[in-house]
């Protein structure tokens, strides 16, 4: 029924997400080893919430950005300091019962992404941050971000939502318990872009390795806030240690014309706004 459904331009069928099983990479066959992380946490705040789970998939992929195999799975629960806020249990249905008494083994996790060249999570900019600080390991390499490094929309997807996109390629699964999300991720990436022919997983590294410029726009006059958020800069309030002003990141072909909306509509005189160039080694890191 459901292959009868599936060859209609009326229907569309989701399958249920089955995890690839892991197994040995193929002699000779070139590849490297990526990780995908995602972590289920107490609340927003890097700095003082705290993970209650992770969950970890190591692949290897071809030089052209195809997933050969799954390599292996990571899942472990993690007692926080405090309760469970309900809200949280709600979203995950991680309880209280369920971490109790459990730590995340460093030594594991290091041994683990060990000879892995790249750490993905699906909000990069939120994972990073609560990964390294718990185990340093993750500091050193390289990261990316499948939610913002991908544009999915001129791809043909509704959003960026992990929903969005496994629908769009097909799937659903249970979705924020962090090694499902994690195997759901893998199979977003091996889908074939129908606009590039390539696998998004591709793009994705494509986008990664090519430096991006943040440009501060300390200092700029607050009635033009709303210029800046429609430009697509962003509020930091100081309390990190960064500079209380607005940011954006912008690839590096990209920063004349940044300087040049400053200079013209923001600033409306010559200024050399502070510049921070970002890589995978320190982009989405809360050390920058």
């Amino acid at each position: 029924m459901a292959e009868a459904l599936s060859r209609s331009a009326d229907y569309r069928v989701l399958r249920r997400l089955a995890p690839r099983l892991p197994s040995s990479p193929a002699a000779g066959q070139e590849t490297r080893v990526g990780i995908l992380l995602d972590t289920e946490t107490t609340g927003l705040d890097h700095a003082r919430d705290e993970i209650i789970e992770l969950g970890m998939v190591k692949f290897d992929y071809t030089p052209d950005g195809r997933i050969a195999v799954v390599r292996d799975t990571f899942s472990a629960f993690n007692e926080p300091s405090a309760p469970i806020p309900p809200e949280v249990t709600a979203l995950t249905g991680i309880t209280d019962e369920m971490v109790a008494g459990h730590r995340i083994d460093e030594a594991a996790v290091n041994a683990f992404v060990d000879g892995a060249v790249i750490s993905i999570a699906h909000n990069a900019g939120f994972d990073r941050k609560f990964a390294e600080r718990y185990w340093p390991v993750f500091e050193g390499m390289a990261w990316g971000c499948s939610a913002t490094e991908v544009d999915w929309r001129k791809h043909g997807f509704a959003g960026a939502q992990l929903a969005y996109l496994l629908n769009g390629a097909g799937y659903f699964h249970q979705a924020h318990r962090a090694v499902d999300d994690c195997h759901a991720l893998l199979e977003i990436l091996d889908f074939v872009l129908p606009t590039t022919g390539a696998p998004a997983l591709a793009l994705l590294l494509e986008t990664a390795r090519k430096p991006t410029v943040r440009v501060w726009a300390e200092q700029s006059p607050f009635e033009l806030k709303d210029s800046l958020k429609k430009r697509g800069y962003r509020w930091n309030d100081g309390s990190d240690g960064r500079p209380k002003s607005w940011h954006v990141d912008v690839c590096e072909t990209a920063l004349d014309d940044e300087l040049t909306f400053l200079r013209t509509e923001i600033y409306l005189r010559e200024v050399e706004p502070r510049l921070q160039t970002l890589t995978a080694f320190n982009r989405f890191s809360s050390r920058v």
